[in-house]
């Protein structure tokens, strides 16, 4: 089992920046992928990044160049640092633990409870 608490969203204004965090606690945290996800209001969860096991990285398309994605092993946390924010990514972030990145949310088996993030334009 492995739980995952998310922190660090906020009201900020568009342009700004914001770093989520994932505590991950549990099981061993260096042999799972992390994925982030986020879900807008009336719309499906869709994936942000991803980290695999050996820290290989992946984003959507949408916030390539903008967000990173990067992990602390020892201290069983994943981060999210979001840069040049748009109002378009205001959603409730999710932070997920499975065996590979996957862009399909079916594909994780563990879920945090989410954290909102809302950009003012």
């Amino acid at each position: 089992q492995v739980q995952l608490v998310e922190s660090g969203g906020r009201l900020v204004q568009a342009g700004g920046s914001l770093r989520l965090s994932c505590a991950a606690s549990g099981r061993t945290f260096s042999g799972y992928a992390m994925g982030w996800f986020r879900q807008a209001p009336g719309k499906e969860r869709e994936f942000v990044a991803g980290s695999s096991t050996y820290e290989i990285t992946s984003y959507a398309d949408s916030v390539k160049g903008r967000f990173t994605i990067s992990r602390d092993n020892p201290k069983k946390t994943v981060y999210l640092q979001m840069n040049s924010l748009k109002p378009e990514d205001t959603a409730v972030y999710y932070c997920a633990v499975g065996f590979a990145v996957s862009r399909s949310p079916g594909q994780y088996n563990y879920w945090g409870q989410g954290t909102q993030v809302t950009v003012s334009s």
